[in-house]
């Protein structure tokens, strides 16, 4: 072999190494989709519901300084949970989400009405966690904008009618349309007395609760937890699996039957949420 030809097979050769550290070093950077395959539903239609992988450091919070400015009536620690159901039902189902995230969507949508099922007969209530990953991971804000107007629902008793229509018309990850409080609050027209409900408006234009949304977001990042959803059930994870078994709606109702045996369902929460 002649010494040109050595020498354009060991430039080939170093143009190949090259090419698969570059593609490991993109990789690295990526964004981590985890993808789970459940079954939903009485005809076993599989929905893919994924973990968001939470970047490294900061998740698109901002640094503005100012007071936290908590919605109307939450509850938990540090009052970072947005309660929906019977305050006394016998279970808890906390869900940390971020109205960006795709897996936070496939989730809602494909859990929605088994969540208001077992809430509205008292067995279940849900403490809601607004996280905003995806503003850090894609750029953008309309996980905090987003986050803001949900909070600003919540103060006129709207929450979870509201926090329904942003999984239902929930944008591409890559669009950043819940960024523009023209878009958030055109969904709030779908929501019966919301967007002309009292301070609804100037509360989302003015971006009331987005200190209170940053705090959240702060309490996720720290928290030690892996990517959204997060949903723990009594403190134990179970999405997208508890144990051994996959996280169904039946599954979901069985858990939460097993968890309740021998203790009295909670009473009417003041507002029933709407189911579908």
């Amino acid at each position: 072999m002649s010494e040109k030809n050595r020498e354009a097979r060991r430039s080939a050769r170093e143009r190949l190494q090259q090419e698969r550290a570059a593609e490991k070093t993109r990789e690295k950077r990526k964004r981590v989709l985890v993808v789970a395959s459940t079954v939903v539903g009485v005809l076993g239609v599989v929905a893919v519901i994924g973990v968001v992988a939470a970047k490294a450091g900061k998740d698109g919070t901002s640094d503005a300084a100012g007071p936290v400015l908590a919605p109307s009536g939450v509850s938990g620690k540090d009052e970072l949970a947005i309660p929906v159901g019977a305050p006394d039902a016998p279970s808890t189902l906390t869900v940390w989400e971020d109205f960006r995230c795709p897996a936070c969507a496939q989730f809602e949508n494909a859990f929605r009405s088994t969540i208001h099922e077992l809430e509205n007969k008292g067995q279940l209530k849900v403490e809601y966690h607004l996280a905003t990953i995806i503003d850090g991971n894609m750029g953008g804000t309309g996980s905090l904008h987003a986050a803001n107007a949900a909070a600003c629902a919540q103060d006129v008793g709207k929450f979870a009618p509201y926090h329904d229509e942003l999984y239902k018309n929930q944008p591409a990850e890559t669009d950043d349309a819940f960024a523009k409080n023209s878009r958030l609050l055109e969904l709030a027209g779908k929501v019966e007395g919301l967007e002309s409900a009292p301070g609804f408006r100037q509360c989302v234009q003015g971006g009331d609760h987005n200190n209170w949304v940053n705090k959240s977001a702060t309490a996720f990042r720290t928290g030690g937890f892996t990517g959204t959803p997060t949903v723990l059930l009594n403190g134990e994870a179970v999405f997208p699996k508890k144990g051994n078994e996959n996280i169904t709606p039946d599954n979901l109702k069985k858990w939460v039957k097993e968890a309740n045996r021998g203790k009295k369902p909670g009473t009417a929460p003041p507002e029933t949420t709407s189911v579908g």
